[in-house]
């Protein structure tokens, strides 16, 4: 996950970094974590969309071989493959976005947004593993999953950890509307 000299920043160890940082920062200025974190996971699929767009320009991270009428023939590559970064771009990117600005303009609770936002790309990401090439150093690593459906199923599961604590606690809405301004 962090060794970037050998490829291995993925997008699962820049969202801890992210986290861990975000946190840090709320503590030492005395700032609601959730307060900072709804907002910004709405905007994350932009860049992950942009990010896939990127994969598939540069014909990288491609999907296994398919004999469907969609599969597109990547630069160096004699068999047909699943055009996986557009998959990816768009569930994680477009997809994950429109839900998440329709929960953030919602009367919802505080972290719900951001727990969306680890749920669902943990979902997204799981399911298009399955027609995505594995990485080559690293293949299957438990059964058939790959280590990104591994590190997805950690997110899934602690999204819906983060579901139940903040549906446990009685917190405060993110957006109180005013009743007034309808």
């Amino acid at each position: 996950i962090f060794a970037v000299w050998h490829g291995g920043m993925s997008f699962h160890g820049g969202l801890i970094a992210a986290i861990f940082f975000g946190y840090l920062f709320c503590r030492k200025y005395h700032y609601d974590f959730y307060k900072l974190a709804d907002p910004t996971v709405v905007v994350a699929p932009i860049g992950l969309a942009l990010g896939r767009l990127g994969n598939f320009i540069n014909g990288e991270l491609y999907g296994r071989a398919t004999t469907l009428p969609w599969g597109m023939l990547f630069p160096g590559e004699d068999v047909s493959r699943h055009p996986s970064q557009l998959y990816e771009l768009s569930l994680e990117g477009i997809l994950l976005f429109i839900i998440l600005f329709i929960l953030i303009k919602k009367n919802v609770r505080k972290g719900f947004v951001f727990w969306s936002f680890i749920f669902l790309y943990g979902l997204f990401r799981f399911l298009v593993e399955f027609l995505r090439e594995p990485d080559a150093h690293l293949g299957h690593l438990i059964g058939f999953m790959t280590m990104g459906q591994i590190l997805s199923s950690l997110m899934i599961i602690a999204g819906i950890i983060g579901y139940i604590s903040i549906f446990r606690k009685k917190l405060a809405p993110v957006i109180k509307k005013d009743k007034g301004n309808e």
